[in-house]
This record gives structure tokens, C-alpha cells and sequence, in this order.
């Protein structure tokens, strides 16, 4: 893997990393990886093989005894100096995403940070792993409750973040003790390889971190169901994540899996309407809407529906969407897959009665005759059943349906299989505290837009996932406990 310059003249030959080697893979296919944007090929990986999966995780395997046996401060260590080369490279890390995944260069720069922010904060973790001494009800005897690591721990990556997810998995589970294999997806593999690429240059033991490409189905499966894996940490769709939950269930396998999300975003009657906009907007658009926390759904107030369609699809419509690396508002969606999928989504609400407050939609002409562009989508709805208040869109589309009082957007809110986010814009603190009761989903914002703090704890609930991360219960899940009888009388 080449450093992140991409000249345009050169498209890069990328190699899996395993047992602290770069190597082809067993297979001789190549994946093309393509700049969203323009549509060129930027970069070939090896189309990974069920053996080189294996490979991967016996290198994993064979490293993590001895890693574990390092100081945890020691692991620590060793990911901050990860963080600083994260540190160093960050115009060339951001160039990369960018070029992978299509999001404005800020925005990359943002998830640069983020990188290294992840990493830094599981770093100083390493100093907080605890246990417990428990007074036990023989005579003479102690109980210990001690922290270990899993193993090998598998990391499955989205391709909306493709640095920031690696990282946000990567650092707590080598400071805990596990060694580590990614699979990024196929579409934006380039990060994680980067990734590798610097774990390298600052010294990580061989086999400490691997990182293999390929397909989910061959690559992904086989490491989920290999009694290797000890613990399995996704992020991506719901769909994906039940195909693993089956793929691990005959080896029970421990599962973290962060998985879709259809936020409802609920404007109240004596909200700050201006705020309530801004944050509408950054938490629609930001990466093109392809954030599983997003703005998708929006619950508006009667009294206040009209001033808020008004400003909101005012505010859409003056979005810049253009070449990412100039930083526009947005950039493009990630493939033309994803394209098709939210036109059909809007094609299908239409059809079923939605109105169309700004059209937006796919961009095929002048300088969008190449990449895969959407334009904000602005409907409005009556049925919480419409497929655009019903499914994730993941991209710049946006319905809003009016409600009658507190209670009704509550009902409708919570009427969803996804669990994850929520928004709730009110000045009246008895709503404000009755929201975390009251609304069904492991993440809330209120009076703000999204955006997760590393010391928090990014959850979903229902069709949204198990298990979590960040923060202190997040570095928990790269640790199982060992309870011990000590009996000394």
C-alpha cells in the first residue's frame, strides 16, 4: 500500500496487510476502487479469498498472547504513537477519504481527527481497566472478578466512514489485549489499508494488526464463523448485521453490531425555529446524508410547520454540491447503486401521495455528467407508513410529516423498527425531561444537532444493533470477565 498522494496519473495497486506483510492474496481477481466524484478507478485490492481470511486470522491468533502479556499502558502507548503518525499524515489521510469515499475535504479532515480522537482516548483507557474484590459467603475465601481480553477481535467497517469506523474499533480492542483483523468494505478499503500502512511504520508487532479485502460474503463470512474470531464489532446495515447474527449463532459468537437508523427529528411549537433548522440541515446533508445517525424523519408541529418547510427547503436548496476536493456542501453519493436505491424510495413515496416541496434528485448533466450526485429532496407526508418515513434513505432526502401535540410525535416517533438516534427541539423542560423516557432509541439529541462525544456511549436499540460504542462501556465490550473463588481458609 503507497502512501495517500494520488496523483492523477496513477491508480494505486493495494495489498492485504497480514502477519505484518503485504501480500496479494491467494486469488488472482482485483476489486476496482472508484473516485465517487468522477467515476475513475483510483486504486485495485485483492479480491480476498476464505483462505486468506483464514491466514489473516491465524496470524491474529498467534500474535495475541504475547500482545496481551505487554502492560496494558505498554498497548497504550504503542496506539497513541499510532495517533501521532494519524497526526502527521492527516492532509494525505484526508486526500484518501475523499477520494474513496466522495465526502467534502473538511468533512475528511473532520474524520481525520476522529481518527486520531478514537485512538487517543482508548489509549489513555489503558490505565482504567478494573476489577473487583468481592467478600464471599464461605469462610476463608475471596471472590475476584478480572477483566481479559477476547482474542481476536474482527472488525467490520461501513464505507460512510471508512477511517473514523476502523479507528473507533481498532484502539479499544488493542488496548484491551486483543489483536485485530478489519475487513473494510470493498467500496472504500483504501482507509483501513492506510491505517495498517502507518501501524506499520511506527513499530505494531506482527499479526497485532491485519487487514484483508474482499466481499463480505466470502471474507466476512468465513471470519465470522471461524472459532478464531472472539468477538465480532460491525458497522453497517441492518440487513448485513442479521446475516451475521446468523453467520455466528452455531459458535455463539460475542457480537457488537451498529447497525441502520431512521432518526425522527421532532419540532415542537416553542422551539428556537432558526436553530431548529440549522441543526435540521447539518443533520440531513452532512456527508451527503449517509450517517446512520441523520436527520430522516421530521415530526413538525402544526403551528409551526409552515415558518419551518419555509426555511428548511430554502436552507436545502441553497446547499453547493460540487467536486468534494473544493469543499462544497456535499459531494457525491458513494456509488451508483446508492443513487438508484433513494430514487426509489422517493419514486415509491410519490407514487403513495407524498408532495414535493424541493425536487432535487439524481444529477446526470453539464458537470455532473460524471460521479453519482443527488440533490437535496425536500417531501411532505401524511402516512407514517410513506416508504421515505419508513426505511432509511441514507442520502439527501428528507420528508416531514405535521403533527398535532408532544404526545402524537412521541407515538409516531417511536412507531419504527430502528432504534437509534432522536431529536427533540422544545423550550419546555417538562418535555425535555420526559423525552428520555418517553422516546425509544439509545441516542438522543435535544436542542442540537448530531455528533458524538468519544466519552459518551453510541448505542442503538431494536433493529439498530447490539452492543455499542465509545466511552467507558464501549471499552468494556473488548473485555469479558473471569470470576475467581480464592479460598484461602
Amino acid at each position: 500500500m503507497q502512501a495517500a498522494s494520488f496523483p492523477n496519473t496513477v491508480v494505486i495497486k493495494g495489498a492485504m496487510f497480514i502477519g505484518g506483510e503485504w501480500r496479494c492474496g491467494v486469488a488472482s481477481n482485483e476489486i476496482e476502487v472508484e473516485n465517487p466524484a468522477t467515476e475513475d478507478v483510483i486504486a485495485t485490492i485483492p479480491e480476498g479469498s476464505a483462505q486468506d481470511a483464514y491466514d489473516a486470522l491465524e496470524a491474529a491468533q498467534m500474535a495475541q498472547p504475547s500482545w496481551a502479556a505487554i502492560p496494558a499502558v505498554q498497548r497504550g502507548q504503542m496506539v497513541s504513537k499510532l495517533a501521532d503518525a494519524v497526526d502527521a499524515n492527516a492532509d494525505c489521510f484526508a486526500r484518501l477519504v475523499t477520494a474513496e469515499q466522495g465526502k467534502p475535504l473538511d468533512q475528511a479532515r473532520g474524520e481525520i481527527g476522529a481518527v486520531s480522537m478514537f485512538l487517543r482516548y482508548a489509549a489513555e483507557n489503558a490505565r482504567r481497566i478494573e476489577g473487583d474484590i468481592l467478600p464471599s459467603g464461605n469462610v476463608g475465601e475471596d471472590i475476584y472478578i478480572r477483566r481479559h481480553p477476547h482474542g481476536v477481535v474482527v472488525g467490520l467497517t461501513s464505507w460512510n466512514y471508512p477511517a473514523a469506523l476502523a479507528a473507533r474499533k481498532l484502539g479499544p480492542a488493542l488496548v484491551a489485549g486483543n489483536t485485530f483483523v478489519l475487513l473494510a468494505h470493498e467500496i472504500t478499503p483504501l482507509s483501513g489499508l492506510e491505517l495498517a500502512r502507518l501501524a506499520a511504520e511506527v513499530g505494531f508487532p506482527a499479526g497485532v494488526f491485519n487487514v484483508v479485502t474482499g466481499r463480505g460474503r466470502t471474507v466476512g463470512q468465513t471470519m465470522v464463523e471461524s472459532p478464531i474470531t472472539g468477538l465480532i464489532t460491525m458497522t453497517g446495515s441492518t440487513r448485513a448485521g442479521r446475516e451475521i447474527y446468523r453467520a455466528g449463532a452455531d459458535q455463539l459468537k460475542v457480537l457488537r453490531l451498529e447497525l441502520g437508523g431512521k432518526a425522527p427529528f421532532i419540532v415542537m411549537d416553542d422551539a428556537d425555529i432558526d436553530a431548529a433548522v440549522a441543526a435540521a440541515v447539518t443533520a440531513r446533508y452532512t456527508n451527503c446524508g449517509q450517517i446512520c445517525t441523520c436527520n430522516e424523519r421530521m415530526y413538525l408541529h402544526s403551528n409551526i410547520a409552515n415558518e419551518f418547510l419555509e426555511k428548511f427547503t430554502a436552507a436545502s436548496a441553497a446547499l453547493t454540491i460540487g467536486d468534494p476536493m473544493t469543499n462544497p456542501d456535499m459531494g457525491p453519493k458513494v456509488s451508483g447503486v446508492e443513487v438508484d436505491k433513494v430514487a426509489d424510495i422517493v419514486r415509491q413515496s410519490v407514487e403513495g401521495g407524498a408532495e414535493v416541496l424541493l425536487e432535487g434528485g439524481p444529477l446526470n448533466d453539464g458537470q455532473y455528467a460524471k460521479g453519482h450526485w443527488y440533490a437535496p429532496t425536500v417531501l411532505e407526508v401524511t402516512d407514517n407508513a410513506s416508504p421515505v418515513i419508513r426505511d432509511e434513505v441514507f442520502g439527501p432526502v428528507v420528508a416531514a410529516l405535521r403533527v398535532d401535540s408532544f404526545d402524537e410525535a412521541i407515538a409516531k416517533a417511536n412507531n419504527s423498527e430502528y432504534g437509534l438516534s432522536a431529536y427533540l427541539f422544545t423550550r419546555d423542560m417538562r418535555r425535555l425531561m420526559r423525552a428520555p423516557h418517553e422516546l425509544k432509541f439509545g441516542e438522543l439529541y435535544l436542542n442540537r444537532a448530531n455528533g458524538e462525544q468519544v466519552q459518551a456511549f453510541h448505542t442503538g436499540w431494536g433493529q439498530s444493533g447490539l452492543g455499542g460504542e465509545d466511552g467507558k462501556y464501549g471499552f468494556d465490550g473488548y473485555l469479558r470477565k473471569q470470576t475467581t473463588y480464592l479460598n484461602w481458609g
